[in-house]
């Protein structure tokens, strides 16, 4: 299936029960479609919901809300029922944002183009961290639940773990002369896989983050631009070549090529609630869905049962000094905004 958005979009998210997926665009709109098997696409919402791009895009609240990040600087929460919005928080972080992620049930996360990472209350409706992680734009975030860390990739190189228990960033790794794009954990917390520019997959032991403990090179040279944990032994991975294509890690294989979404960048990879379905957006304007049962055919689909690893992580080294980077290169432009200030309001009516 291919739905048609009309712009180049940046992010998209499946509802985490219904079959719904939203994207956010260039030009500051949010859109929401219902999606069936074996019929056309149909489109539920359309909300301008930013000034600038709409970058960041995931559902909260048991999908009763979506929320929304840009470089004007602002996150929206958006009824989805209604499309109206439920609350906006003008100045959320002092530059562009970047990403939004999911932790808890009650906490999502953000980071914006300056590498600074933010947690977001939603039942206390405020702020409650602020991580001055990294010297460049945060890339991919992702959460480890049971040890309640934050890993982030940022365009400076670095890769960096935040306890939200201490509130404190716990470590990060030495500079990577790569830009880290995409970020996944996989071996059952044993492993952390980082997708760079270059195409090179770093595989760090979780622990121990100053450096990588293996590089699988052979996707390179086109970036991996987005990753997608199938099971503990598999990721998906989306290139700017515009192929998808499944991976194994340890042993490190590309397994079979799945898709070719077009000839131009994967912006997002993300599965439906129910995993029938693999989405993909790139910068030919369309989001794809892909029958994932179809994509896998001949490639093994059988999911392999690992034996369960300790990945509480906190035996994990802690760094005194934080490693200081070069700048990197693909920066996305950014539109400065002020400092964030009161954000008792925010999420107030969810």
């Amino acid at each position: 299936m291919e739905i048609d958005l009309g712009k180049l979009p940046f992010d998209l998210d499946f509802h985490p029960s219904h079959q719904l997926v939203a994207a956010g665009l260039i030009s500051g709109d949010l859109l929401l479609y219902r999606y069936a098997a074996d019929s056309t696409p149909q489109r539920q919402l359309k909300v301008g919901a930013h000034t600038e791009s709409c970058r960041a895009v995931r559902f909260i609240n048991e999908g009763r809300a979506i929320v929304t990040g840009s470089p004007d600087c602002s996150i929206l929460a958006t009824d989805v029922e209604t499309g109206s919005a439920i609350a906006r928080l003008e100045n959320s972080h002092g530059a562009a944002v970047n990403r939004i992620v999911n932790l808890t049930e009650s906490t999502v996360a953000s980071g914006d183009d300056d590498g600074c990472v933010k947690v977001w209350d939603t039942r206390q409706r405020s702020c409650c961290n602020s991580f001055e992680a990294h010297e460049e734009y945060i890339s991919d975030m992702t959460f480890a639940s049971d040890s309640m860390k934050l890993l982030a990739t940022s365009g400076d190189g670095t890769l960096s773990v935040c306890n939200l228990r201490s509130n404190k960033i716990q470590t990060q790794s030495e500079f990577s002369e790569d830009e880290l794009l995409s970020v996944v954990i996989m071996k059952n917390g044993r492993k952390v896989i980082c997708g760079t520019q270059t195409g090179t997959l770093l595989l760090y032991s979780w622990g121990f983050f100053k450096d990588c403990s293996d590089r699988f090179v052979d996707l390179s040279p086109n970036s991996v631009d987005a990753l997608l944990k199938l099971d503990e032994d598999r990721v998906i991975t989306g290139s700017e070549n515009g192929l998808i294509s499944l991976v194994g890690i340890l042993p490190n294989r590309i397994i079979q090529p799945i898709a070719e979404h077009s000839e131009y960048p994967i912006e997002r990879l993300a599965f439906s609630y129910d995993r029938k379905f693999l989405g993909s957006i790139s910068h030919d304007q369309l989001l794809k869905l892909w029958d994932l049962d179809d994509l896998l055919q001949g490639s093994g689909n059988s999911k392999t049962q690992s034996a369960v690893a300790d990945s509480d992580g906190d035996e994990m080294d802690v760094d005194d000094a934080m490693a200081k980077s070069s700048k990197g290169t693909k920066m996305k432009n950014t539109s400065k905004g002020q400092d964030f200030s009161n954000t008792s309001n925010f999420f107030a009516d969810l």
